[in-house]
């Protein structure tokens, strides 16, 4: 048996990392790269999602945890209106404190070791670190429960009620958010969950007055995202923390390929996460893992940064703004209009209600 040479594994030395100032970030993911463990898993995240950008895949963005009341709404709306992503996949809660910001209220600094039971006299709601202020929250439920009530009473795909309520934010406040953005760029949102947020809460006060109101067609989001896969099958996942949303992305995935053996799973794949695979859950799975379901193409190009979406977004973003600029001006996205009950992509009607191709 030959002898295995060193020179076969000690081929790149590790650079150290020098700090200078005014070292911008896109200089600085790129010295990152030739550092160790997440460091360099973050820097090469970066380079995986300008792969994506020059290439003719559909752009998957999974959204979960609390990121817009964390602070990184405008980031995501911001990525959405370059169109560096091609349809949001998110929480409940995300499109929620996103609602509530676009509507002039605030989140404010607060401290996790503060008195929650003081707190809760006050009407303070408290998220980690940061606070809301529980009767804004209320008034949003409200604002929800009574354009909910404005509809036509019939079941919506919550791609379709996001993008309305997208809508009559806009008209009401010309205010950059993410439901505003996805609105003017005509990016489809789905809320696989949205039961479980305020936003469901605000539907349920509408049915409460009219049976007829707040009726969300889940699984029409399940065959719309689907056939947006059959529609273009080249396609690219990335995910911020895990939950809802990354499953949901997967899935389409696996439920296109059903109706169509061709489809290969995503051909890029970048994942955000904290959680951790050896206890099991979908959020802290590998990339790894998703290969054996199909979720991810065996000669994927991939990439998992074990880190909190609040230190990694703003620096991949930041980053992208200038290495990806010319990549962004080329992009020949994915035409969408989410605004009606059939999703228009490219100018083609998808079912809500029969998978594309299917017999």
């Amino acid at each position: 048996m030959a002898k295995t040479k060193k020179s076969e594994f000690l081929r790149t030395p590790v650079e150290p990392l020098v700090a200078e100032a005014g070292l911008s970030t896109d200089a600085l993911l790129q010295r990152m790269e030739r550092i160790s463990f997440q460091g360099r898993n973050l820097a090469l995240a970066r380079r995986v999602w300008e792969r994506m950008l020059a290439d003719d895949v559909t752009i998957f963005l999974g959204m979960a945890g609390a990121l817009s009341a964390g602070g990184l709404r405008l980031v995501v709306a911001d990525l959405i209106m370059t169109r560096a992503i091609d349809c949001l996949v998110s929480t409940g809660a995300n499109l929620y404190h996103d609602l509530h910001e676009t509507r002039g209220r605030r989140h404010y600094l607060g401290s996790p070791r503060e008195d929650d039971s003081a707190l809760q006299k006050a009407r303070i709601d408290r998220v980690y670190d940061t606070y809301a202020d529980e009767e804004e929250f209320v008034d949003n439920d409200e604002w929800i429960a009574e354009f909910a009530l404005t509809l036509e009473r019939r079941p919506y795909t919550s791609r379709e009620l996001l993008n309305a309520i997208g809508g009559r934010l806009w008209s009401e406040t010309s205010r950059h958010g993410i439901l505003t953005a996805a609105y003017r760029a005509g990016v489809p949102v789905f809320c696989p969950a949205i039961a479980d947020s305020s936003i469901g809460m605000g539907l349920s006060q509408a049915r409460h007055r009219d049976a007829g109101a707040g009726q969300v067609d889940v699984i029409g989001d399940i065959i719309e995202s689907a056939n947006i896969v059959l529609g273009h099958p080249r396609t690219a996942s990335i995910v911020l923390g895990g939950g809802t949303p990354k499953n949901f992305i997967n899935q389409a995935s696996l439920q296109a390929e059903y109706y169509d053996p061709a489809v290969a799973g995503h051909l890029y794949a970048l994942q955000i996460v904290t959680d951790v695979p050896h206890f099991g859950g979908a959020s802290g799975s590998s990339l790894h893992e998703a290969e054996s379901w199909g979720k991810v193409a065996g000669d994927a190009e991939k990439v998992t940064v074990q880190a909190d979406a609040t230190l990694a977004l703003p620096l991949l973003a930041a980053a992208l703004a200038t290495s990806a600029r010319d990549a962004l001006a080329a992009r020949r996205p994915v035409q969408f209009d989410p605004s009606g009950p059939q999703v228009e992509m490219n100018g083609r009607r998808l079912s809500a209600s029969r998978f594309e191709g299917a017999s």
